[in-house]
């Protein structure tokens, strides 16, 4: 909804205004999906991963945003609508496999996808929707911001390309931690190895 008030606040109330801190508005995005990523990375919790990894990706709709094309626009609201839906739906399915398993720190996770196929399923879908990958939304979305960053009339060509290496490297950053969430998550047998963890009951497979 913010990402939504500036396009409709800044751009059509204040275009002048929106005009000349863009610059500094995009320069300031990318540092942040940097950050963002990085933090990501770091945390051991499973709703703060998450948490992090969306900061990162609302990024990238700010520099659409600011991209003041119609290209960037466009796939900018796109980005929003497309990480509303994967955002929401990774929160809710940490909140569920936290309600069977009352597990929350990554460390303790591992062997999930055996107990849970369908949750293992869908958050593998919806992760590999978060970092872009080809014929998702978000692949789409991000491509289209950066062909938004190329074809806009109002920044030197030294500036998209210094926008365009600082958003490449939150890139690539974007599937070290999403892949290191799946693997903690849901490979392994650490689960069934811990004692009187829930998956070494018969029960939880009869419950799921």
């Amino acid at each position: 909804m913010g990402a939504y008030g500036l396009v409709r606040i800044n751009m059509e109330l204040l275009p002048h205004a929106h005009s000349i801190f863009s610059p500094w508005l995009m320069l300031l995005r990318s540092i942040q999906i940097i950050y963002a990523a990085s933090t990501s990375l770091g945390q051991r919790n499973l709703k703060k991963r998450i948490t992090y990894s969306s900061v990162s990706h609302m990024g990238f709709i700010i520099i659409g945003i600011g991209s003041i094309s119609d290209t960037g626009l466009n796939r900018a609201i796109l980005q929003i609508i497309s990480h509303g839906f994967i955002g929401a739906a990774l929160f809710f399915l940490a909140g569920t496999g936290y309600d069977r398993l009352r597990l929350l720190y990554l460390e303790q996770m591992g062997g999930m996808a055996i107990p849970m196929p369908k949750i293992f399923t869908v958050f593998s879908i919806l992760s590999m929707a978060s970092l872009a990958l080809p014929g998702m939304s978000g692949f789409v979305a991000e491509l289209m911001i950066f062909f938004g960053i190329l074809t806009s009339q109002k920044y030197l060509l030294m500036t998209k390309i210094l926008i365009i290496f600082l958003n490449t490297i939150g890139i690539i950053l974007t599937p070290i931690y999403s892949l290191s969430m799946l693997r903690q998550m849901f490979y392994g047998y650490k689960l069934f190895n811990t004692p009187n963890s829930y998956c070494s009951n018969d029960s939880i497979f009869l419950s799921l």
